[in-house]
């Protein structure tokens, strides 16, 4: 069974840290893009950062720059989201997704490019 599983999520007061994880089963990343994205209450989904598919390449959404870093380790098959220097308006359930195609990073914000998604941790900053 295709899994993406995502863990670290929790609460964390302004200007913590934390780092999610978003590990695989049943099916390998190494050859692939992934993603983090992001939904507010009330808000639609959000990319915040992807990452090529061999981590040679990151991209990231305006308002984390400089404050996420989106890693992978293949032999892990796994990916992570360190996330430094929250804030409030980072509250949100947090999603890893696998790119539909490999050896591509087209489009790394667009989700409908994204084939696989885990279910989502909670992530919750207080002021």
């Amino acid at each position: 069974q295709v899994q993406l599983v995502e863990s670290g999520g929790g609460l964390a007061q302004a200007g913590g840290s934390l780092r999610l994880s978003c590990a695989a089963s049943g099916h390998t990343l190494n050859k692939y893009a992934m993603g983090w994205f992001r939904q507010a209450p009330g808000k639609e989904r959000e990319f915040v950062a992807a990452i090529s598919w061999s981590g040679s390449n990151t991209y990231y959404t305006d308002s984390v720059k400089d404050r996420f870093t989106i890693s992978r380790d293949n032999a892990r098959n796994t990916v992570y989201l360190q996330m430094n220097s929250l804030k409030p308006e980072d509250t949100a359930v947090y999603y890893c997704a696998k790119k539909g195609l490999p050896f591509t990073s087209t489009d790394p914000e667009v989700g409908h490019t994204y084939a696989f998604w885990g279910q989502g941790t909670q992530v919750t900053v207080s002021s």
